[in-house]
């Protein structure tokens, strides 16, 4: 092959209307993240980390979740969990609870005072989301967006490493 022919098992480079829609979401993405996260600092002291655990284990009526589920359920690793529930442990936001069924387990159980915290913050948060996201967008857009949204994830999910 010489320099002149084309690479067969080359990628094709992005076209510049896909290149401008990639770096449009790509920025998107980032601004998005950034302002999110220091919104919820500021307004609530918690980490996205923290509001995402928090979250996680309100959504279950008992409050408390084996910590490999909670692991799969926010996909993140074990070790960056455990990392977490401790810093979250030590400000009285969760706690660790051994699992009496398996002495190998245990599970992450949602404070009172972490209760009191999501409750306070998740208000905030939401009212951070519908500025900057919701009413931006028309219904309909917005639920393209979570169908999309939806689509790349599981395809995501789906892709080999």
């Amino acid at each position: 092959m010489t320099d002149t022919e084309p690479d067969p098992g080359a990628v094709p480079w992005l076209s510049a209307e896909e290149q401008h829609s990639w770096r449009a979401f790509v920025r998107m993405h980032l601004k998005l993240s950034a302002r999110l996260a220091a919104d919820l600092q500021a307004q609530s002291g918690l980490s996205p980390a923290d509001f995402e655990v928090l979250v996680a284990l309100t959504d279950v009526p008992e409050g408390r979740v084996r910590f490999q589920d909670l692991a799969k359920g926010i996909d993140w690793e074990q070790s960056r969990l455990s990392h977490q529930i401790r810093r979250m442990a030590k400000r009285d936001l969760v706690a660790r609870e051994e699992c009496e069924e398996d002495g190998r387990g245990a599970y992450v159980a949602i404070s009172g005072h972490g209760r009191a915290v999501i409750g306070a913050a998740a208000p905030k948060h939401v009212a951070t989301v519908r500025r900057l996201v919701l009413d931006g967008l028309t219904p309909e857009e917005f639920a393209e967006l979570g169908r999309l949204s939806a689509k790349l994830a599981d395809r995501i999910d789906r892709a080999e490493p």
